[in-house]
């Protein structure tokens, strides 16, 4: 699966482990065919930002038991689509033994939340930690156009330092740096042929606790 490339780059902060081309071409075509086929079209959403309603600029869905929603009432994690209501699609098993693979950690996620860019589509710098489980790294996988990544510290105004994430790459994020400031600069249009219509999908894998699993499926 991985090729020779050192998966470690000294260069990265502690917590901080970069998988190369981790997936090989035909392990992502059977990724991004399990997961456009089980969000189908129903399950993509618009997200906004809490306090101006804004729309992101990319467009979002989720896998799992649970899924990261932002709108008018903030962000949170929830079993169900927040417009239809709908619980999220399962998440493939490929996934699952991906996390296993490379999260050391003995609990599974709950949550795999898809994020798809499009032409000038970014993400700015944000940290995740909507979860209850802050032992769990957060595990990102690259699938289609190469995006240019941001990455800091634990805190805002720390420095920052861009490289790219090709299609196959895996990012894992977890303990000194499970808390990192990062985000996507842009991606690079045409740099892969792998999505139907193009682009890049971004699948990020999270642990979000029992506790607040719990209270989340009970909608209290």
């Amino acid at each position: 699966m991985a090729d020779s490339s050192p998966p470690v780059s000294a260069a990265l902060p502690d917590g901080v482990v970069h998988l190369r081309h981790h997936l090989d071409l035909a392990a992502q075509r059977n990724l991004v065919g399990q997961v456009l086929q089980a969000i189908g079209k129903e399950f993509w959403f618009q997200p906004t930002t809490p306090r101006w309603n804004r729309p992101f600029s990319v467009r979002m869905s989720n896998l799992g038991t649970l899924g990261w929603v932002s709108d008018r009432r903030g962000y949170r994690y929830q079993p169900d689509h927040p417009e239809s209501g709908l619980p999220w699609p399962a998440m493939p098993k490929a996934l699952l033994d991906l996390w296993r693979e490379v999260a050391s950690h003995e609990a599974l996620p709950e949550a795999c939340l898809v994020n798809l860019y499009r032409g000038t589509a970014r993400m700015g710098l944000h940290q995740d930690r909507d979860e209850h489980d802050l032992t769990a790294p957060v595990v990102s996988v690259s699938l289609g156009d190469t995006a240019i990544f941001r990455l800091g510290g634990t805190r805002r105004g720390d420095s920052t330092r861009s490289f790219p994430l090709a299609s196959g790459d895996v990012l894992v994020l977890g303990g000194p740096a499970r808390l990192a400031f990062h985000g996507v600069d842009r991606i690079l249009p045409g740099s892969s042929t792998l999505l139907p219509g193009g682009g890049r999908i971004n699948l990020t894998l999270r642990r979000v606790g029992r506790s607040l699993a719990e209270v989340a499926s009970t909608g209290s």
